[in-house]
This record gives C-alpha cells, sequence and structure tokens, in this order.
C-alpha cells in the first residue's frame, strides 16, 4: 500500500515538474492574452451596466428604500453570489448603513429569526430561481419586509417576487466556457458599491463617522486620536522658569528624557523652549555654562497645540516646522503638556 503511495506521488511530482517546463513563453504569452481578455469582458460589462443605468430607475428606488429602511439590511445569496452578498453587507456596514449577511440555507433553517419587519432584504441570485432564496422570500414579504433583488434575468422568480429588482445581466462571463460566475458577480459587486456610495452621501456620512466604525484601521487612529491622548503631563513635562541656570535646565531635560525643556513665566505660560540640539550648538561658544541663565539662550515663542487638537495635526505642524517636540497649552495659554514625536509614532498616529 505505502509503495503505491509512494509510486503515485512520485508520478505527481514528476508531472508536476514537466507542467512547469512547459509553461514557455508560446504559455505565458497566452496567459497574458486570456487574462487581459477577461479584464476587458468585465470591464465592457461594467460600462454596459452604467450606460443602462442612465434610463433605469430602480437603483434610485432601491436607495430610497434603504434610505428610509428603519430596521437594517438584510443581504443574502448562495454560491458566488453569497461571497459578493457578504461584501456588500460589509461595504453597507462601514459606511452608514446597517447591515448583515443571512445566509439562506441557515436562514431556512433558523437564522430567519434574525430578519424583522423593519429590516430590507437584498436577494442576490443571477438565474432569479436559487431554491435557498425562493424557500424564504415568501417568509420575508408576510412578515412586511421590503425586497430588492439582483438578478440577471427580469423575468425571473426572484424578480417578480422583489419589490424592487436590480439588472445585474451581462452579455457574457469572462470565463471561457461562459460559465463560471466572473463578470456578472463583478458587476453585482460595483452595483451594491454604487448603491453604499449614494447611501454614504445622502446619509451626510463623513470621515469621523468612517473612523468610528474603523476604530482598528490607520485612519481610525488618525481621526479619533486626539493630542491629550498622547501627551506627556504632570510630572513627565519638562520644564523650567525664566531665570534657571543651564546646569540645572540640562538635568530636566535629561531626567524627563524629552531632548528638550519647556521655558515658563510665573503663571506657568511657556515663553520659550531650550533643545539638545541647541546644546550642542552653544557648546563651541560658550566657556562656562554654570553661567549661563536658560532665558537668555532659550528659542522664544515656541510652537504650540491645544490638548482637544488631533493628533493628525500636531504632526503637520512638526513636519512643516522640522521639529520632533511641542509643547500643549490649555485654553489660558498654560503649559499642559509636551509631545514627542516619538509619542505619536507609539501611538501609530504616525
Amino acid at each position: 500500500m505505502l509503495s503505491q503511495f509512494g509510486y503515485t506521488f512520485g508520478m505527481s511530482v514528476t508531472h508536476e515538474k514537466t507542467m512547469l517546463k512547459a509553461f514557455d513563453a508560446t504559455t505565458a504569452s497566452r496567459a497574458l492574452e486570456l487574462a487581459r481578455e477577461a479584464l476587458q469582458i468585465e470591464a465592457d460589462a461594467l460600462i454596459a451596466l452604467h450606460a443602462r443605468l442612465a434610463t433605469d430607475e430602480s437603483v434610485g428606488q432601491a436607495v430610497s428604500l434603504l434610505l428610509n429602511c428603519k430596521g437594517r439590511v438584510v443581504v443574502s445569496g448562495i454560491g458566488k453570489s453569497g461571497h459578493i452578498g457578504r461584501k456588500i453587507a460589509a461595504t453597507l456596514a462601514s459606511t452608514g448603513t446597517p447591515a448583515l449577511f443571512v445566509h439562506p440555507a441557515e436562514a431556512a433553517h433558523g437564522d430567519l429569526g434574525m430578519v424583522t419587519p423593519d429590516d430590507a432584504f437584498i436577494a442576490i441570485s443571477y438565474s432569479g430561481e436559487s431554491a435557498e432564496l425562493m424557500a424564504i422570500l415568501p417568509v420575508v414579504k408576510r412578515m412586511g419586509g421590503a425586497v430588492i433583488s439582483m438578478t440577471g434575468k427580469p423575468e425571473s422568480s426572484l424578480a417578480r417576487l422583489a419589490d424592487v429588482h436590480l439588472d445585474v445581466s451581462v452579455a457574457k462571463e469572462a470565463c471561457p466556457m461562459n460559465l463560471a460566475p466572473t463578470a456578472s458577480t463583478t458587476v453585482t459587486l460595483a452595483l451594491g458599491d454604487a448603491i453604499a456610495v449614494a447611501l454614504l452621501d445622502l446619509r451626510g456620512f463623513k470621515e469621523e463617522d468612517f473612523a468610528r466604525s474603523h476604530p482598528g484601521g490607520a485612519l481610525g487612529r488618525r481621526l479619533l486620536t486626539h493630542v491629550r491622548d498622547v501627551m506627556r503631563s504632570g510630572d513627565a513635562i519638562p520644564a523650567v522658569g525664566l531665570a534657571t541656570a543651564l546646569p540645572d535646565a540640562l538635568m530636566q531635560i535629561t531626567q524627563k528624557g524629552m531632548g528638550m525643556t519647556a521655558v515658563v513665566d510665573d503663571d506657568y505660560r511657556p515663553v520659550g523652549v531650550f533643545t539638545d540640539g541647541d546644546l550642542r550648538r552653544m557648546i563651541d561658544k560658550v566657556q562656562d555654562f554654570s553661567k549661563v541663565i536658560i532665558g537668555d539662550v532659550m528659542h522664544a515663542n515656541p510652537r504650540t497645540i491645544g490638548p482637544d487638537k488631533l493628533a493628525v495635526d500636531a504632526v503637520a505642524i512638526m513636519e512643516q516646522y522640522r521639529i520632533n517636540q511641542m509643547l500643549v497649552v490649555d485654553d489660558d495659554g498654560r503649559l499642559a503638556g509636551a509631545l514627542h514625536i516619538h509619542d505619536l509614532t507609539r501611538a501609530k498616529v504616525i
């Protein structure tokens, strides 16, 4: 038995190597030709959909129905249509339209309990005759839910049952045998994206809203992280008075580890800043550091920002003026915190 397995395995490896060797320039050229042809077929299908929508009112009707839906949008489909449906539901949910995907076969065995009369139901089936969908849609209709169908057959059972039918028909699939769902799934997905974008705009959905539904992403961090969330405060702020001797200021720089210290007046308002770069530039010019007062060598009018500003705004200022540290002041102009570029990096704002 093992010897037979070894023989078969050896044959399969040999066959694979033969196939790899056979992938010559002619084969590569044919593969590229087929790939370009597939892309052209799908592009033509999208262009045809674009032209069809110029006189088709169904998309507007579907958008109006979804916009006025009091519940959620439930998307359903099986096979490749199901995969496309999951993406459409995910796009809707992330752009301000509460949505979820329900597998039609599972729905027939209990998951239909997720659907309420206030929901809108999007059923996807290119043939429009999916047995799994046709088994549950009459129940959805009896519940009072609105149904939008996406099919390639306007006269199909699913299209006739729906309140709004969206035509996703294509002249042909990109598959050479015109069988595998390719152009049709591309068109369905693109139309789902178009509807989501229309709803996004009509709802007044903004970047801040998108960030709230994507808190773990880069955009979420940029739009939800404020200066107060990442600044150093309290005893972690390096600060000295105007009359402080330079050696004492240097101790503050060293202890607080920010490469600088703020210089504040009697009301704790920052009037200057002194950095380790300033120190390096002074080495050749000053003989006795003990006689230097920080107020005489500081940079006056330091760059500041408020704690309620977005951290990304602080990044923009730092990049503009090529600085690595920034002071944070409250509404009264008093020192409230300090930012280092590394703080922003750790917070993944940059």
